[in-house]
């Protein structure tokens, strides 16, 4: 086994990692809305925003996260200590976000908002250093990739195990005590992530990562210069949100469409399933044809499938429409796995083209701004869904109130769940579209070892201090010879 190349031990000791990230940005999403409306009696204005602030405060929290763990990482060569600590934090606060302890609207408004804050904050001190570990666990660019695959898989089983099991326990149970039982099973699948991503990684390698000490702003705006990485990230963020949209509204649609609780862990398998099923599919596609191109063809089945989708819940009566609703459901699913797949893939394209070009690997911020992206996007979605439910005269605790199949309130969740999303959709295929970085640019880049690292071509040749790399004066890019002595 060559330097570069991890064992499989650590490599699964890393992946299990997702279980806890996949866990939680699943089930809040899922459950949480509907737990403040439907048995706190929260109205639906008020748990939007107790959804979305606690995920816009990972907006700023997301990027410090990154920067202290860079000095961690520096000063201690490991940021497994944020996995430990962050993850038991994510662990105790998640499991008192649904225990009910105060109940009534206010009460009960204003606990599950301070507890929804402090998951906010561990899963930053989790989930920012964890994405960051690869780049410091090996450096190569394949290896990489092997470690990102396999940690999808994780991701993937994660989303299966709790947006499948957590709505079958809370309806086996219900009220207060299901949503109770629940969080204490979502919370004993984030701990098994959690000590097996810090145990398991007990043997990667030390940190020699450069630490820049520039201004949070300034590193910023260095990150935003890099316009396949600007890209591909708003395009992944416009795509969370519509996925935060669909993913709130799906036990709504379960409930007071197919009217069967148990639709939502129906609808949930569909949804996620293809992508343990299609991932080699889509993972071969995008060796033919280009990492872009799948991600492309992957988004536009997507976008079709819920355009269909949301035309036909309009128009079929439930009790017919159904199954219907199912299979379309499993063709979404499986555009969704390759809109997954890919742009992870294509994000450390961007961040090895970018270490590159200034001589300085710069993943630690890159994952640092995605975290942030991918949290506050998919809690606007829920936001953006819990504005439709207000706008539908949806009235908390009670639901869908007039009679009739297509009562404003319905139709409401319908079109937020399918509609709205798909105009989300066609936005980032748009922004996708002027992503220039393909397969033939990442190899020829990264290949030929007589370019310094820092120099690129000519015309990308760039200084590192220019480029917000590094800091004035303090650091310089690492050579592969020591510098001579006096």
């Amino acid at each position: 086994m060559s330097d570069d190349q991890i064992s499989p031990g650590l490599r699964r000791g890393y992946a299990m990692g997702s279980l806890a990230t996949g866990a939680f940005g699943t089930v809040p999403g899922l459950l949480l809305l509907p737990y403040l409306t439907d048995t706190l009696g929260v109205s639906a204005l008020v748990a939007g925003l107790i959804v979305f602030l606690p995920k816009a405060w990972d907006v700023v929290l997301n990027p410090l996260a990154g920067r202290w763990s860079d000095a961690a990482a520096v000063r201690t060569g490991t940021r497994r200590p944020y996995l430990l600590w962050g993850g038991l934090a994510l662990v105790v606060c998640f499991a008192l976000l649904f225990a009910g302890v105060l109940t009534g609207p206010t009460a009960g408004a204003w606990w599950a908002a301070v507890m929804y804050f402090g998951c906010a904050t561990a899963i930053s001190f989790f989930g920012v250093p964890y994405v960051a570990m690869p780049a410091e666990m090996t450096d190569s660019y394949h290896e990489r990739t092997r470690i990102m695959t396999l940690r999808v898989a994780f991701l993937a089983l994660a989303i299966l195990i709790s947006g499948a099991g957590s709505p079958a326990i809370r309806n086996a149970i219900g009220g207060v005590e299901g949503y109770r039982a629940m969080g204490l099973f979502v919370s004993v699948v984030i701990l098994i992530g959690v000590l097996g991503a810090y145990f398991g990684t007990r043997t990667a390698r030390r940190s020699t990562v450069l630490f820049s000490e520039g201004t949070l702003l300034q590193q910023l705006r260095s990150v935003i210069k890099v316009r396949d990485f600007t890209l591909l990230a708003l395009t992944f963020a416009i795509q969370y949100a519509a996925i935060g949209m669909m993913l709130a509204g799906v036990d709504y649609v379960a409930t007071y469409y197919l009217n069967n609780h148990a639709g939502a862990s129906i609808i949930f398998v569909l949804f996620v399933g293809p992508a343990l099923i299609t991932m080699p599919l889509w993972n071969r596609l995008g060796r033919r044809y280009g990492k872009k191109t799948g991600y492309l063809f992957s988004s536009s089945l997507m976008t079709a499938g819920v355009v269909l989708l949301g035309l036909s819940m309009l128009a079929v009566d439930p009790a017919a429409g159904q199954y219907l609703a199912y299979a379309i459901t499993a063709i979404i699913g499986i555009g969704y796995a390759g809109a997954q797949v890919f742009p992870l893939a294509m994000l450390p394209d961007t961040a090895a083209v970018d270490a590159r070009r200034t001589g300085v690997n710069r993943i630690g911020l890159f994952t640092g701004v995605w975290g942030a992206i991918d949290t506050v996007t998919m809690a606007a979605g829920t936001g953006f869904f819990a504005l439709a439910l207000a706008i539908g005269g949806y009235q908390a605790g009670v639901g869908v109130t007039a009679e009739g199949p297509r009562q404003p309130a319905l139709v409401a969740i319908i079109v937020a769940f399918t509609l709205v999303p798909a105009v989300f959709f066609l936005a980032s295929l748009v922004l996708l579209r002027g992503y220039r970085l393909t397969g033939q640019d990442v190899e020829e880049r990264l290949a030929d070892d007589d370019i310094p690292a820092g120099a690129g071509d000519s015309s990308e040749a760039v200084d590192p201090v220019e480029a917000g790399a590094l800091a004035p004066g303090r650091y310089a890019p690492r050579t592969t010879t020591p510098p001579s002595g006096d």
